[in-house]
């Protein structure tokens, strides 16, 4: 059996793990890290995108050289009316963000194409039977156990395409909710990363984590010619499965997601419970790990369960305006609830995609008729009503 020995090993390479070990490198260079990562290269097959009010000049700082396009407004369509916000928004691809870690990190910090079977906050047992004795253990490989959640599922498909003439788009399309509602709130997200390259994605708030990526690829077929595009060149696709959160017993998540090792990213529930997006989340809690003075295993754990126990704790309205989508609205009426949203102040709208919505940003978006019956918006949010279904990925065809 083969032992390797470092500072910090860092378990999963992807976004939150990936964030971790560039934060740690920048802020505490004279440390050793292994970054592990069972696939072959770091971050996946994404597209990860976010408005430059998530995360702020330093966030922006730790993700320097991951941007492969930059936009200074968005837009978003619905059946009532269209809208362009002056909020910057970023994309980066699993490519770049691979190449950017390697160069940062060098060779010898990773570990990829191989498991980790087992760990405690010192010790990991890889699958090739290599033994890692690390002063910490930081676990960042997904969510392991939903059973003690609820709510529904963000499903999606998403398609990289090279056209034959430009699109004619010069800002991001972030949701097209005009198109037909099927299978509970469905919008369609494109991205013009070039005059003739443009990445499209077919997205569903569903109670369903079924997800036939065939299908949804004959409606992305259909949405690009809808507008006149033709497909030169398809360039990559994505598809994924993702949990909307409404509720739940933090501590049982806790408890059934591993033993006294610290957890970052969706391991840790770390994402926004209406969106599911995990980046704004990552970026803030890699720098904030960066800072900690006591790096050790036992440290580094009781500092990721306080930091992952208070953003339960500020997400409670974001869970209540979850559990109010698929529990209070129709299905086919979902977009009702975000089609209202978007009608509100553009400072309001970015404050709360990051996180940080006020005591009057609440008010203002609990105001007025409600886009779903009164009564079952009343019952859902006191806790009387109807609740989502608990999260089971039982069913899933990808």
């Amino acid at each position: 059996m083969t032992a390797r020995r470092c500072d910090i090993a860092i378990l999963g390479g992807g976004l939150a793990g990936g964030l971790v070990a560039l934060a740690l490198r920048r802020a505490r260079p004279d440390l050793s890290l292994l970054l592990v990562e069972q696939g072959e290269r770091l971050g996946g097959n994404h597209v990860w995108s976010f408005f430059g009010s998530d995360v702020g000049n330093e966030g922006r700082a730790l993700l320097d050289g991951m941007f492969v396009a930059a936009w200074p407004e968005y837009t978003v369509h619905f059946p009532a009316f269209r809208r362009r916000l002056k909020t910057s928004y970023y994309s980066i691809t699993s490519r770049r963000f691979d190449a950017v870690l390697r160069a940062a990190l060098g060779q010898d910090s990773l570990i990829t194409g191989v498991r980790a079977l087992a760990c405690s906050a010192t010790k990991v047992t890889l699958s090739e039977g290599t033994r890692i004795e690390a002063g910490a253990v930081i676990d960042a490989r997904g969510l392991r156990n939903l059973q003690h959640l609820t709510g529904g599922w963000q499903k999606f498909v998403g398609r990289r395409l090279r056209l034959a003439q430009p699109h004619s788009l010069d800002a991001p399309i972030v949701k097209d909710a005009s198109v037909e509602q099927i299978d509970g709130y469905r919008f369609v997200y494109c991205l013009p990363f070039a005059a003739d390259e443009i990445f499209v994605e077919d997205t569903y708030y569903s109670d369903s984590p079924a997800l036939d990526v065939a299908v949804l690829g004959e409606r992305i077929d259909a949405y690009v010619a809808a507008r006149g595009w033709q497909v030169a060149e398809v360039l990559g696709e994505e598809h994924g499965v993702l949990p909307v959160v409404a509720g739940g017993n933090f501590d049982a998540f806790w408890r059934s997601s591993g033993g006294a090792v610290a957890r970052a990213g969706v391991r840790a529930g770390l994402f926004q419970a209406v969106t599911s997006y995990s980046l704004p989340d990552a970026v803030r809690f890699a720098l904030a790990l960066a800072r900690q003075p006591d790096l050790g295993g036992e440290a580094l754990a009781a500092f990721s369960e306080a930091y992952a126990r208070r953003h339960w704790k500020r997400s409670a309205f974001h869970r209540a305006l979850s559990a109010m989508l698929f529990a209070a609205a129709r299905p086919e009426h979902r977009y009702r609830v975000l089609e209202r949203f978007y009608r509100l102040d553009r400072r309001l709208i970015e404050r709360f995609y990051a996180g940080r919505t006020t005591l009057l940003d609440k008010a203002r978006i609990l105001s007025g008729k409600p886009p779903v019956p009164v009564t079952k918006a009343i019952g859902v949010l006191t806790g009387l009503g109807a609740r989502p279904n608990p999260l089971s990925f039982a069913g899933t065809r990808a």
